[in-house]
């Protein structure tokens, strides 16, 4: 049975940083693009970042590059989102997911975690 928890959300002021993590049981990680995603109440969900199977090719929504970073650790089947120079609209619930290739298109991920809860106060 596969699993993804994502863990690492909560409630920080504008300005501030968070670290999300993923990890993942019943499957081989490191055979996986992974992508974090959002979805904030009334909003379609949104490909936030991605990254290839070995980690050597990322991609970021506009509205977060420069601000958040992907990485992964394949030893410790961990997906990771440091996230820094957060704004009230970075409020979301945000979601693991694993994939077969590196894509912010939601449809393409086959499983998904439960989400962690990031709120920005302004």
């Amino acid at each position: 049975q596969v699993q993804v928890v994502e863990s690492g959300g909560g409630l920080v002021q504008a300005g501030g940083s968070l670290r999300l993590s993923c990890t993942t049981s019943g499957l081989t990680f490191k055979d996986y693009g992974m992508g974090w995603f959002r979805q904030a109440p009334g909003k379609e969900r949104e490909g936030v970042s991605c990254i290839t199977w070995d980690g050597t090719n990322t991609n970021y929504a506009a509205s977060v590059r420069g601000r958040f970073t992907i990485s992964r650790d394949n030893a410790k089947n961990t997906l990771y989102l440091q996230m820094n120079s957060l704004k009230p609209e970075d409020t979301a619930m945000y979601y693991c997911a694993a994939g077969p290739y590196c894509t912010l298109a939601p449809r393409s991920f086959r499983y998904w975690g439960q989400g962690t809860q990031v709120t920005v106060s302004s």
